[in-house]
C-alpha cells in the first residue's frame, strides 16, 4: 500500500498540507484501482469517488489516467529505493548486499499483496506496446537485470560463486524466478513462502551466506 501522510505532527499546515494529503488520497485510490483491475479497466470517476472527491477535483491533480498511473509507479519506485537501496552501494561493489536487499523486498512484498498484485496486471497489460506503462517496465526490467548481473559479477570476482554455477543469462534466471514467485503466491500465498524460495536458489548459485 501506499502511505499517507498523517494528518497532525510538525509538518506543513494550511492549504499546502491539504493539498499533499488529497494527492496521497488520489494516489492510494489509483494504486488500488491499478493493482485490483489494471490500467485500462481502471475508472477516473470510481477512483475520484474512493476518495471523495469530484473527477474533476481528480483532474486537478491528475489531468490524465496515463499521467496518474506515472505518478503511482514513481512513488512505488521512490518509496521502495528509500526503504532497501538508498543507503545500499553499487551492486557491483557489493553483491552480497545487494541480494540480502533484494531479499528483504521480497520479504516486504509477501506482506503487502497490493505491491505484487499491481506490478503482476501492470506488467502484463503492458506486454502491448501501446500500453503508456511499456516503457516503464522494459526500463524497470533492464534495471533490475544490470543490477543482479552486476552483482553477480563482483561475487565471481570475489570466488564466492559455486564452481559448478554457469552465469551467463543467470541474471534473467534469478528476476524470472521471482516473476514466477509472485505469481504463485498470488494463487496461494498460504502455500509459497518467496523469500524462501529466492533464498534457496541464491544458496545454490553462492557460496557464502546472505545476510
Amino acid at each position: 500500500m501506499l502511505d499517507l501522510p498523517t494528518k497532525h505532527g510538525g509538518g506543513p499546515r494550511g492549504p499546502y498540507a491539504k493539498g499533499e494529503l488529497r494527492r496521497a488520497q488520489i494516489l492510494k485510490a489509483a494504486f488500488d484501482a491499478f493493482a485490483t483491475v489494471g490500467y485500462r479497466n481502471a475508472s477516473l470517476l470510481q477512483m475520484a469517488s474512493d476518495c471523495g472527491v469530484t473527477r474533476t477535483a481528480l483532474l486537478h491533480y491528475f489531468p490524465t489516467k496515463e499521467i496518474l498511473l506515472e505518478a503511482v509507479l514513481a512513488e512505488r519506485d521512490r518509496k521502495a529505493d528509500e526503504l532497501f537501496f538508498a543507503d545500499a552501494p553499487e551492486a557491483s561493489s557489493d553483491g552480497l548486499t545487494y541480494f540480502s536487499r533484494l531479499l528483504k523486498v521480497v520479504e516486504h512484498n509477501s506482506r503487502n499483496p497490493g505491491i505484487v498484485s499491481l506490478f503482476a496486471v501492470l506488467s502484463t497489460e503492458a506486454s502491448d506496446s501501446s500500453h503508456p506503462a511499456h516503457g516503464y517496465f522494459i526500463a524497470r526490467y533492464e534495471r533490475a537485470l544490470s543490477r543482479t548481473k552486476a552483482a553477480l559479477g563482483d561475487l565471481s570476482a570475489r570466488s564466492l560463486i559455486r564452481p559448478h554455477v554457469e552465469l551467463e543469462g543467470l541474471e534473467h534466471d534469478i528476476i524470472a524466478l521471482i516473476d514466477g514467485l509472485q505469481v504463485q503466491w498470488l494463487l496461494q500465498p498460504s502455500k509459497i513462502d518467496m523469500a524462501a524460495r529466492l533464498r534457496a536458489r541464491l544458496r545454490e548459485v553462492v557460496s557464502v551466506d546472505i545476510p
